[in-house]
């Protein structure tokens, strides 16, 4: 036997509707595709200190991942060289950088100083130090001498006294691996004077008992470093990473090195010095060290 439905239209309407309510909310109830969450890496200067140097930023990388719904990975160099091919490659969103390394991001590479690293009363300077003994008095003496550097790319031990030296011609010039060993150097007559932090001389001077070092040469006050931010982050997201920062709970700060109330220190002039210095660069290393750039003008 035959049958036939009949639906009334009335009832065809509300079927329908209702069935596309069910459709609607299966399609609805599928998991939402969201965006990539950010992803930034937070660079460091190691030094070669490997993990203890690093285990310092830990809590900080963890704060700002969380607070900012980012990935956040902590990448450290172990030279400066290092650090500013990832700087101009800008590999690096966020970087806690030594003056050098800041005059360089900065003027160079227009990354943004968010926030200093010490406070104004831990400025330092440069000092050329020689043994008390040397018939050495001024700058000029140290003509056709050997003189110990430091790292290639810090501040006190490199930039700083390469401007103090623009001019001479030295016999020869030796990168010390650390701050210590420059008076070693000094102390057994390996060089005639060396570059060292005024910070690290009193600290390291005190190994020496039986040798007497003379300051040669106190240079200028040099920058406090400072955290700077990539000029590639999204506005947005500068913003917030700024603002995370600042309201960052105070053992937090003082671990990663930075100080939210300090006033970020005006790099415009180191930033003239370093670029005055990097003519002669590539005759740091030639034997005799001729620091004089091919077209000289006067240091101003």
């Amino acid at each position: 036997m035959k049958i036939n439905i009949f639906i009334q239209p009335r009832f065809l309407v509300f079927y329908l509707v209702a069935l596309i309510g069910i459709f609607g909310f299966g399609c609805d109830s599928q998991p939402k595709t969201n965006e990539s969450p950010d992803r930034l890496t937070i660079g460091v200067i190691s030094y070669g200190e490997g993990k203890i140097s690093l285990d310092k930023y830990d809590r900080f990388k963890d704060y700002i991942a969380s607070q900012t719904k980012s990935i956040v990975d902590l990448e450290p160099a172990y030279n400066e060289l290092q650090a500013i091919d990832q700087i101009h490659n800008k590999k690096w969103e966020l970087v806690f950088a030594p003056p050098g390394l800041a005059a360089i991001a900065i003027g160079r590479e227009l990354y943004i100083p968010l926030f200093s690293m010490e406070g104004v009363s831990n400025r330092q300077r440069s000092l050329l130090i020689v043994r008390d003994d040397k018939p050495i008095n001024k700058i000029s003496d140290l003509s056709n001498k050997t003189v110990a550097l430091g790292e290639i790319g810090s501040a006190a031990g490199y930039y700083v006294p390469l401007y103090d030296l623009y001019g001479l011609t030295l016999a020869q010039i030796r990168f010390a691996p650390t701050p210590k060993t420059v008076l070693e150097w000094i102390d057994n007559g390996t060089v005639d004077a060396g570059a060292i932090s005024e910070k690290d001389f009193e600290v390291y001077r005190r190994s020496f008992s039986t040798t007497k070092f003379r300051t040669l040469h106190t240079s200028r006050w040099i920058p406090s470093g400072v955290m700077l931010l990539s000029p590639t982050v999204d506005r947005n997201l500068q913003q917030q990473i700024q603002k995370t920062m600042n309201n960052a709970p105070a053992d937090i700060a003082a671990d990663a090195g930075y100080i939210p109330a300090a006033k970020i220190p005006n790099y415009q002039e180191f930033i003239k010095l370093v670029e005055k210095v990097q003519p002669i660069e590539p005759k740091v290393k030639q034997t005799p060290a001729v620091l004089i750039p091919e077209t000289s003008n006067p240091k101003k």
